[in-house]
């Protein structure tokens, strides 16, 4: 007791010394106007951060009224967690009023305080009015009841950037609604670096300019722009208020355990940390947003299957500032090439490499990059703006990084900020009111269309089965599959009737199997994947040709794989799938028999072979034949059946050179015009980025990987290549570099040079690049790609007929309806990056006939594929 007690007098004196030096402490940058204006006030006031705050009653800065009727007011009643200044009073009235800020020229930020809450006079959600700085329209018909009722937040802060020019003042004007007030609770200005978020000289010659993403190469942020605060985010650390901030007095909210944030990550941390400010100055940022961040973890496998990703909410029709912070707070990685990630902004290529030891030239240094993307408004008010991190394998550690991000909506050139007009209150209520009793009526006419309807299928679905027994044609007759057996599984059971019996899916004994191909002799092997072998096997006494594909021993996790194939493929029957005839799964072995197709892959005859070149008429034969398997895959059941693997080696070619898909293995049932959440599998170079980003699969994932085959067939070039130079390596992406640079017409296949008539090549090109486009929405379904590719067919056809084929294939770029550049919608960058074939998956797949394998941990590389004794099957 006796030692406390002389001891309470040292802690007394630390406690005031801590306090003295914390608010004593200089912020890294000092603002020159530092206003905190507490509307309906009179007199100064004390918030809690210790923040002096002028009540406007008297002071110099306003409101100016037209009618002198403006009203200061308390709220009548404020909730405890209400802080008291600035909300607790605030100017209101039904007539504009301004204030008028006399402050130094540059930049500032302007900051508006609301408190939604009942004031004596007023009504609660009568507010309804605009707010205007000089020329630019902040907010437009805007409510604050309203917004607080959508968000559940009573009181918050708009936050804006205004550039002030020289001999002018900074005017902030509330124009009521008609019937409406207009109210403030506070308003705060402060000065920012001229460099801060605007492009000055200064950034221009260090080269901090954004990149304008999927558009122009740069993008200028001018001082006759004004910007709106959208997001501002703390990614690895808590929440940092005004006052810990750099001098500037920003909010910034906790990243990295919001809804936003929808990834799986570890934090790292490191308060203690000693940063080094040699590439920023040091207002960018508090200490804090750099010293935590947000990683994905030591996990390689799950790192190269998954993102860093965060989807926050935006308003369409206007371009957003994104920034990102950066700083490499991992005492492991110290080294450029470490960890190196790929950035997505709005689902669109960013960043292709993006290593923070080789922006910052050491760890502990803090960086930023900005981007600028465009959202555009196509009918809708509000969009998801998706900001994705991809660890590149070729990095050290699959992984990466993020340490904070803020996005800034930016003015249209009309200096507009605000979003569509709302309507008021009353007239919310009317067209609701509207919309209830149109509801009501459409329901009733639907209840009734109906059954009408319902009468109609069954007198339609008699006369198809009439017709069918006469055996003649019925224009609806495509949609009977769904209500009959399928007429290929009866031609398949009559074909075979001798041979298996009446049934679709043979199970094979594996002494029947060991007999089919002499014991599994090594001669008979045409194909080797990471499945396992392909077998040229013989069964019903010698009479029939099959080919036999056996699951390597030590590959059971690849059980679902091959389950799922038996599955697809005994129910599915077309002239352009291969034909399941049985399986075997005895003794530990997991054996699937397919038809024979003589002449192997597709991609066999397309490079690294010794094979004649396939002319284009054939390429064009053999396109046409896989979208109609494609196509029968994605609409002849009641669900689409999503392939997920669609690639050259799994597009095999029969004895009379018609194509047929093949591998089951990874294929899904998908949702009518719905995304199916799934994890990523598939193979690097065909991947579609919007499903490898977003983990969502539709059909247009295979429309997609159709498309870099039709690149493939056209150009004889693998999807991947890493020998060549980083900008050819994808195939997708350097041929559409080079569909913008207009010089496509040099990277096509040597051999088809001047054989190609130069409409069928611009129908065909146009295909090709829109299969590639980098959301879902734009891509053609697979009934528009195979009918143009049956028009390019018959533009060849002519132009051969009439000898018009030696016309030397010209360079072209094709206008959109909206006249831009076709290829300004296109992808910019590669998905994944790996040797050509590099494939991934979640599980051991495979089961793609004859062609390689998904295969998980260990990944393979279709460059093996060369080694193959004939590679058919």
């Amino acid at each position: 007791m006796k030692n406390h007690s002389m001891l309470t007098p040292f802690f007394f004196l630390f406690s005031i010394f801590h306090h003295i030096t914390v608010a004593t402490s200089t912020p890294p940058y000092i603002a020159v106007d530092n206003i905190t204006l507490d509307c309906g006030s009179f007199g100064n006031s004390k918030a809690a951060d210790e923040r002096d705050w002028i009540g406007d009653k008297g002071s110099k800065y306003g409101p100016m009224e037209q009618n002198n009727e403006s009203n200061p007011s308390e709220a009548q009643r404020q909730a405890s967690s209400v802080e008291s200044i600035p909300y607790r009073t605030a100017r209101l009235s039904y007539s504009q009023f301004t204030y008028v800020f006399p402050v130094t020229p540059g930049p500032k930020f302007v900051r508006l305080y609301f408190y939604s809450a009942a004031y004596s006079g007023f009504t609660m959600s009568k507010d309804f009015f605009t707010v205007k700085a000089g020329s630019f329209t902040l907010l437009r018909n805007f409510s604050a009841s309203i917004h607080t009722d959508s968000s559940g937040k009573k009181y918050f802060v708009k936050e804006f950037c205004i550039n002030v020019e020289k001999n002018t003042k900074l005017n902030l004007t509330f124009i009521p609604f008609i019937s409406y007030y207009a109210f403030i609770n506070g308003i705060e200005v402060v000065s920012m670096p001229m460099d801060l978020y605007y492009t000055s000289s200064s950034s221009i010659i260090e080269g901090k300019v954004p990149v304008y993403v999927g558009q122009a190469p740069r993008f200028y942020i001018n001082y006759s722009m004004a910007l709106e605060m959208v997001y501002r985010l703390n990614i690895g650390g808590s929440s940092i208020s005004p006052v810990q901030d750099t001098g500037l007095f920003r909010q910034w909210s906790e990243g990295g355990r919001t809804d936003y944030f929808l990834s799986k990550g570890v934090i790292p941390r490191d308060p203690s940390l000693n940063l080094k400010y040699s590439k920023i100055p040091k207002y960018i940022a508090p200490d804090a947003v750099y010293q935590s961040a947000v990683t994905m973890g030591p996990d390689r496998i799950r790192n190269s299957m998954s993102n860093l990703t965060w989807e926050l909410p935006v308003e369409t029709g206007f371009n957003y500032l994104v920034r990102l912070h950066f700083c490499e707070i991992d005492p492991g990685i110290h080294v450029s090439g470490s960890r190196v990630f790929t950035i997505y902004v709005d689902y669109q290529l960013a960043e292709e490499t993006a290593d923070v030891i080789s922006w910052a030239d050491n760890s502990d240094t803090p960086y930023y990059k900005d981007y600028v993307v465009m959202i555009q408004n196509k009918g809708e008010d509000s969009h998801t703006l998706a900001i994705d991190l991809h660890p590149r394998t070729d990095a050290t550690f699959r992984d990466a990084i993020l340490n904070g991000a803020e996005v800034f909506k930016l003015s249209d050139p009309s200096g507009n900020l605000a979003s569509v007009n709302m309507a008021p209150p009353s007239a919310r209520a009317a067209s609701k009111s509207k919309t209830k009793k149109t509801m009501f009526i459409a329901i009733g006419s639907g209840v009734g269309f109906l059954v009408v309807a319902s009468l109609v299928c069954f007198m339609v679905l008699c006369k198809l089965k009439k017709t069918e027994r006469y055996g003649s044609y019925h224009p609806l007759a495509k949609w009977w599959c769904w209500f009959r057996p399928d007429p290929y599984k009866r031609e398949f059971k009559r074909r075979t009737a001798s041979s298996l019996p009446g049934e679709l899916c043979r199970y094979f004994r594996l002494d029947e199997i060991k007999t089919a191909t002499n014991n599994f002799n090594e001669d008979l092997i045409v194909g080797v994947g990471g499945f396992g072998n392909v077998y040229k096997g013989l069964i019903e006494q010698g009479n029939i040709t099959v080919a036999i594909k056996r699951m390597k021993q030590e590959s059971r996790q690849g059980a679902h794989e091959f389950m799922t194939e038996i599955e697809m493929l005994s129910k599915l029957r077309h002239v352009h799938l291969v034909s399941l005839i049985g399986y075997c799964n005895d003794k530990g072995e997991m054996i699937l028999v397919y038809e024979y197709m003589a002449n192997g892959t597709l991609r066999h005859h397309l490079y690294d072979t010794p094979n004649d070149p396939l002319t284009w008429k054939q390429r064009l034969h053999i396109c046409i034949g896989a979208a109609r398997g494609l196509h029968y895959l994605h609409t002849c059941t009641k669900h689409p059946i999503i392939h997920r693997d669609v690639k050259t080696t799994n597009i095999l070619l029969d004895e009379k050179w018609v194509a047929k898909v093949s591998d089951f293995g990874l294929s899904k049932m998908g949702l009518d015009n719905t995304a199916v959440s799934t994890l990523v599998k598939g193979t690097w170079g065909y991947l579609d980025p919007d499903y490898a980003r977003r983990q969502q699969l539709t059909e247009k994932s295979d429309v997609y990987s159709f498309g870099v085959v039709m690149f493939e067939v056209l150009c004889a070039r693998k999807a991947l290549n890493q020998r060549l130079q980083e900008e050819e390596r994808n195939l997708a992406s350097w041929a559409r570099k080079c569909i913008e640079r207009g010089t496509i017409n040099e990277i096509i296949d040597p051999y088809l040079m001047n054989k190609i008539a130069p409409e069928c090549f611009k129908i065909y090109v146009e295909l090709a690049e829109s299969c590639v486009s980098d959301h879902g929405i734009e891509r053609p379904k697979m009934n528009d790609v195979m009918e143009k590719l049956e028009f390019a067919l018959k533009l060849q056809e002519y132009a051969e007929a009439t000898k018009d084929t030696n016309l030397e294939v010209v360079s072209f770029r094709v206008a959109t309806t909206n006249g831009a550049p076709w290829y300004n919608n296109v992808y910019h960058g590669q998905v994944l990056e790996s040797t050509s074939g590099t494939e991934l998956s979640t599980t051991s797949t495979g089961l793609s006939y004859p062609g390689l394998d998904s295969v998980p941990i260990s990944i393979t590389n279709q460059d093996d594929s060369s080694k193959n004794k004939n590679n058919s099957s």
